[in-house]
This record gives structure tokens, sequence and C-alpha cells, in this order.
């Protein structure tokens, strides 16, 4: 996976509540046998016409929220069903982290396998970043995980918390795999020390 520094890019303000997988990645998307495409599913119904062109109302549709790097996000966000499909579209579109309030737990885990960083703040502090990128001049924010900071446009920061373990995956881009991996030596002196405690397993 792609690590996760310090990513400077566009913010959306997209701060309805409990917008569900099927609504980020519509089932429609999810007949292919593997991944490719699944940007132009994400928000389909939300992005699209009827006609197949770009809904104008639409803020990732619109500049310079289309060029976003980042979602700023309304509470619950990800509910509904285990979709990772959603989470591989909005990688695809170039989302690198979720700003919100909260997030469903599968939803949640399945940003983390896949680099999506997922920053949760209070109410107060999401409606202030909400408020700022929803000014075209004060979009672009920067988020250094590193520190757990977010640079707004009017320089103010704001930080966060998140689990150390979540975080040195994201900053190293590993997924479940490669973070086991790192302990091969480990799991090889267990299973040599296992088998001669255990012989007859042999």
């Amino acid at each position: 996976m792609q690590p996760f520094t310090t990513v400077r890019g566009i913010a959306a303000p997209f701060l309805a509540a409990n917008v569900d997988t099927d609504v980020i990645m519509p089932k429609q998307f999810l007949k292919g046998i593997d991944r490719n495409g699944l940007d132009r599913g994400v928000f389909f119904d939300l992005r699209f016409l009827k006609d197949g062109e770009p809904n104008p109302e639409f803020v990732l549709n619109q500049a310079p929220w289309n060029q976003s790097s980042f979602l700023v996000v309304g509470p619950n966000f990800g509910c509904g069903s285990s979709r990772e499909h959603a989470v591989w579209g909005l990688k695809q579109l170039g989302i690198r982290a979720l700003i919100g309030t909260s997030f469903a737990g599968i939803f949640y885990d399945n940003c983390q396998r896949n680099g999506v960083l997922l920053i949760q703040l209070s109410e107060a502090e999401l409606q202030e970043v909400g408020r700022q990128v929803s000014v075209p001049e004060q979009a672009q924010i920067t988020v250094d995980l590193t520190r757990q900071e977010i640079q707004l446009g009017d320089s103010n920061v704001i930080g966060f918390q998140i689990d150390p373990l979540r975080k040195d995956a994201l900053l190293q881009g590993l997924d479940a795999i490669g973070s086991t991996l790192q302990r091969t030596s480990q799991i090889r002196d267990f299973e040599v020390q296992h088998h001669l405690a255990n012989p007859w397993l042999a």
C-alpha cells in the first residue's frame, strides 16, 4: 500500500449523516471479477444524472472539489453492508483520508486494511473543518499523520487521535499481511520451540 505520511490536497464537504455503503458504491458495481473501474461507481447516483452526465450540483463535480484528496463527512459514515468495494472505489477516486465524527465499524476496518486514513474529531471541530473547506479558497488542507494534525487553510491546526498500531501501519504502508510479515523471525522461533515441545506434531 502507499504509505501515508503528510498529504496536502483539496477537502470536499459532504456532511450528510448515515451515508451507507450502497450510496458510496451501488450494487451494480459489484459484478466485476476485479477492482477495475470502481472509481466511477463512487456516489454514482449522486455524481451522475439519469442520462449519464455529471450532476453539476454534486460537490465532487465542482471545482476545486473535483480534485479532492479528502472528504469531510457526516456521522456514521459507511454504515450498512460490509462492502469493501466502497473503500476500493474511494481509494481509486483519489481519496486518501476521511474526516468525520464517527464511522461504521466494519467500514472503519476496511479503510485501515486498504490504506485510507480515518480521522475522528469532535462535532465542533468537524463543523469548523467543514465550514472552512466549503469555501473554495480555503479548501486545501494538509494532513500530517506523523504529528497527528490537520492544518487548515487559515493556518489553524486541529489535532487528532489514532490507535498507535493503525498509525504505524499507515505510515509504513502495511496491510494486515505486511504487518504480520514484520514478525517473521518471531513466528519462526515460535514454530521451532513449539515443535520441540510437542515432537509428536511432526
